[in-house]
């Protein structure tokens, strides 16, 4: 078995037993990561930055006492969707206009990342302020899919998602705003999870839609992100909509062990678990692949104890509409803030501020922010305002009533991820609309600002990876994880890869 397929409690042993040092797993990584410029996933390496930080890690490795324990993070490499801001290395949230900016200080995550040991290969590729969900809408080129390179990884954390199914890094950062992290992983055959609206901090992740943006892991496995998600989690008083509370103390790495550790059981595995499946889930729209790839992952849960509650979540439909009112209005607002003034690009020639403006924008913006931006100023305008942001926001207040209401039925809800596996590059590019369809089993969640996550499950037509969508109730992670982990031990779909090489 090659270091590409050990998981991150693998690569802590292999570490800790010096056969290894961190350095050596950086290079490792960073060859692989250089050798894979066909998948266009990574955006900066820089070689002398990771290096120097794997250095530290191996001083903390060295010079730990032995009545304690070095953090089970510190050492093991992991790269960044280039939406989170990065001290020296550069930060362009996919766009032109961020092409050249570096940021004088890093994000909460990355520096909550950086305090567990952990060492940044270098920032990921992704849609233009994480606006789309195939990777084609970066300025820098789309990201190929590591199973077929003619195939879309899904997005916006494209990148992210195509780095850690081709291993070029054991782990990844994401980001969520209506699906973001759970589709591309679905689509690449990995595992990721969208935590709790207010768990992870958002301060130093370049805004699209304030309510709604979550940061969260991507990994191999269920217990990969486990660990990774308790090193990103916390309260932060940088971020006015991180959430201080006692659920929010609890540690999820703990928590996750001992749900893991109560279940004995082999073939009683899921005993007393109520899974809901939404109806409206299932039903036109969602490709036959998919279909039976998720059913037979649900089947697995049933034949080990657990029962298939059928439930529904009737305002499914309206999570398109609903959410690409409110998504968009929030990026007029936040991407005001790129005028070519303080930072950014700038155009080149202008005759005043306005055309300035107005240039830079035209310039630094692709098309679909360009869209976005327009709907929302429409939306968000005089006599507007009422007629469709204020309708939306009740809408959504619907939307997560009908999640309460199932969860009184059912502890988890279980259904797919996306109607259909990856799809050809180039075959929604010039369709808006069957774009944003292929969110409507993840939208409802970011509305409602739930945990989800995706977990492969299977193989659809071309044999490209489906995935298995859990979606909890609010700071239930540690039980969602659990439940993952525990399908993961009696399956192998999350150990399968495109390609490994030594």
């Amino acid at each position: 078995m090659t270091l590409a397929e050990l998981s991150l409690a693998q690569l802590r042993t292999e570490l800790d037993r010096k056969k290894i040092s961190a350095v050596e797993l950086a290079e490792y990584f960073l060859a692989r990561a250089e050798s894979r410029t066909d998948l266009n996933a990574f955006l900066h390496l820089d070689r002398t930055l990771t290096l120097a930080q794997a250095r530290d890690a191996d001083i903390q490795i060295a010079h730990r006492n032995y009545s304690a324990t070095v953090n089970a993070l510190t050492g093991i490499p992991i790269a960044h969707k280039d939406i989170f801001v990065t001290r020296d290395w550069r930060t362009t949230a996919g766009s032109r206009m961020l092409e050249n900016y570096v940021s004088p200080f890093d994000a909460t995550v990355v520096e909550k990342l950086k305090v567990a040991g952990m060492v940044c290969l270098g920032k990921l590729n992704c849609d233009e302020f994480a606006m789309g969900s195939s990777n084609e809408n970066s300025a820098f080129g789309a990201v190929k899919n590591p199973w077929d390179l003619h195939r879309v990884p899904g997005g916006s954390s494209g990148g992210s998602a195509a780095a850690v199914a081709a291993r070029l890094t054991p782990a990844a950062t994401g980001t969520d705003t209506g699906g973001s992290l759970r589709q591309p992983a679905a689509m690449c055959g990995i595992t990721a999870i969208k935590p709790t609206y207010g768990r992870v901090s958002r301060y130093g992740m370049i805004a699209f839609a304030s309510s709604l943006d979550q940061g969260g892991p991507m990994a191999r496995s269920a217990e990969d992100c486990a660990l990774l998600l308790d090193a990103m989690a916390g309260f932060d008083t940088k971020d006015s909509t991180s959430i201080d509370s006692a659920e929010t103390k609890v540690s999820i790495w703990r928590s996750f062990q001992a749900e893991s550790a109560s279940k004995t059981s082999p073939m009683l595995e899921f005993e007393n678990l109520r899974i809901g499946v939404p109806k409206e889930f299932f039903s036109e729209g969602l490709s036959n692949d998919v279909a039976a790839a998720v059913r037979a992952a649900l089947t697995a849960f049933e034949q080990r104890g657990a029962t298939l509650v059928e439930i529904s979540l009737p305002r499914t439909a309206l999570s398109i509409p609903a959410y690409y009112v409110i998504a968009p209005a929030e990026a007029s607002s936040n991407l005001a803030r790129f005028d070519g003034v303080r930072y950014g690009h700038r155009a080149a020639d202008y005759k005043d501020l306005g055309d300035m403006i107005a240039k830079s924008r035209a310039e630094g913006f692709g098309a679909e922010v360009k869209r976005r931006i327009l709907v929302g100023t429409y939306v968000l305008s005089h006599g507007y305002y009422d007629a469709y942001y204020r309708q939306a926001q009740k809408v959504r207040r619907l939307i997560a009533q009908d999640f309460q209401d199932a969860f009184k039925r059912c502890d988890f809800i279980m259904g797919p991820v996306a109607p259909t596996t990856a799809w050809k590059m180039g075959e929604k590019s010039n369709d808006p609309v069957a774009m944003y369809l292929e969110d409507i089993f993840t939208l409802g969640v970011s509305l409602a600002g739930l945990p989800g996550m995706s977990v492969p499950c299977g193989f659809g037509a071309g044999e490209m990876p489906v995935g298995l969508q859990i979606i909890g109730n609010y700071f239930d992670e540690a039980r969602m994880l659990s439940v993952a982990h525990r399908y993961q031990q009696v399956t192998d779909w999350h150990l399968r890869t495109p390609e490994v090489s030594a």
